[in-house]
């Protein structure tokens, strides 16, 4: 049984993890492998009873809190973690979330690709409810994609921003990009959420889930205020923010200050020109 996979699989890590891997006396008359149950309960602050009941299958919801703590008590890398996360959500009769590549695969309608390639040569990007971003510009590539932004195979933003060590560099304020693409998640709540909140807790640990359960009130903007690009250095961003439709949000990411402007204007290659005059 499911319930029955996830307590063998939590009991399997606990008893691979040494204590001195995790900071612990190995001490005498020590007859469990790996960690007692006890100090795994106290590294991941829970108790001993409740520990007991997930090995042993009589508690199937765990919450996403409980579920970051004890994977990061289990110092458990990207795919046990991911693995644990699909353990749970079958525990719960929850449906999985997509792959890789299953964000990026929406219709956009035809209209919207054609007013990014109207915006050219200004960053701007379409963003779906998760933070993936599913089409942009040229300009916003050569803005974000040095950053590592692109990289990943689902281009989740809120996933770059908690597990790619790049991120904290790439931004002059990594706490407002944090709670800013927290927030987005919170904002943009479906059916589907709470899967997707099970899975990034399980995968990206107690930095994303205390962010998760504070319920933050940054911008829903993305965060990208002030990118700091290999060519260009810093670079002060104004975001405007536009409904799309139902699902998509499009971000278009102004400069914001003249200095800002030049930097952009190098990047894109743009050649700024005089304004046309607004006839009254």
């Amino acid at each position: 049984m499911i319930e029955g996979e996830l307590g063998s699989f939590l009991r399997a890590r606990r008893e691979a993890v040494q204590p001195e891997d995790v900071g612990l006396p190995r001490g005498e008359r020590r007859r469990t492998p790996g960690l007692r149950r006890s100090e795994l309960a106290t590294l991941a602050g829970i108790s001993v009873e409740y520990l007991t009941r997930l090995e042993q299958g009589r508690d199937r919801r765990p919450s996403t809190q409980v579920v970051a703590a004890v994977a990061d008590a289990l110092r458990l890398d990207a795919a046990d973690r991911s693995h644990l996360h699909q353990l749970v959500a079958l525990s719960q009769g929850t449906e999985l979330v997509c792959g890789d590549g299953c964000p990026g695969a929406r219709d956009v309608p035809p209209g919207l690709l054609t007013l990014l390639d109207r915006l050219e040569p200004t960053p701007a990007v379409l963003v779906g409810p998760q933070t993936e971003v599913v089409a942009w510009t040229d300009a916003f590539d050569r803005l974000v994609r040095p950053l590592g932004m692109l990289d990943d195979a689902r281009r989740e933003l809120l996933r770059y921003a908690f597990s790619d060590d790049r991120a904290r560099g790439a931004v002059a304020d990594w706490t407002v990009l944090a709670d800013a693409l927290v927030t987005w998640l919170h904002l943009h709540s479906g059916p589907g959420t709470g899967a997707v909140v099970a899975e990034l807790s399980a995968t990206l640990g107690r930095e994303f889930t205390s962010r998760w359960e504070s319920r933050p009130t940054g911008t829903c903007d993305l965060g990208l205020r002030a990118v700091v690009h290999p060519e260009v250095g810093l670079i002060r961003i104004s975001p405007e923010v536009l409904l799309a439709g139902d699902t998509l949000t499009l971000v278009v990411l102004l400069p914001a200050d003249g200095a800002a402007q030049a930097a952009l204007d190098r990047l894109t290659g743009r050649h700024p020109g005089a304004l046309r005059q607004v006839l009254p």
